[in-house]
């Protein structure tokens, strides 16, 4: 497994962006990546999804068209730019990574990853 820390999260007004950052101690190359969040009371949720080499990528519903997922594997990095926020992607960001069968592999269920970091807070008021 390798060990994932996010950074990036903050406060933002509505309509703002903000960029969230994971660094991967390990091959990030070895893995598909994923970002995930939560709020209290409720089940992580999908976010958006990277294949190992970044040439897939799939996104929830309801963030398509405003989130971006990319990863830089030279520097064992994943970000998640996220722009146009809402009151409602208020939530504690996690980054999540996973050994993929094929190179272009995604996935949406959280129980697909077997490492996760500690997760970021992101914070959208009205």
């Amino acid at each position: 497994q390798v060990q994932l820390a996010e950074s990036g999260g903050g406060l933002v007004q509505a309509g703002g962006s903000l960029r969230l950052s994971c660094v991967v101690s390990g091959p990030i190359i070895s893995y598909a990546m994923a970002w995930f969040r939560q709020t209290p009371g409720k089940e992580r949720e999908f976010v958006a999804a990277i294949s190992r080499c970044g040439g897939n990528t799939i996104y929830s519903d309801s963030v398509k068209g405003r989130f971006t997922i990319s990863r830089d594997n030279a520097k064992n990095m994943v970000y998640l730019q996220m722009d146009s926020l809402k009151v409602n992607d208020t939530a504690i960001y996690f980054c999540a990574a996973r050994l993929p069968v094929i190179e272009s592999s995604v996935a949406r269920s959280a129980n697909q990853y077997s490492s996760w970091g500690q997760g970021t807070q992101a914070s959208v008021s009205s």
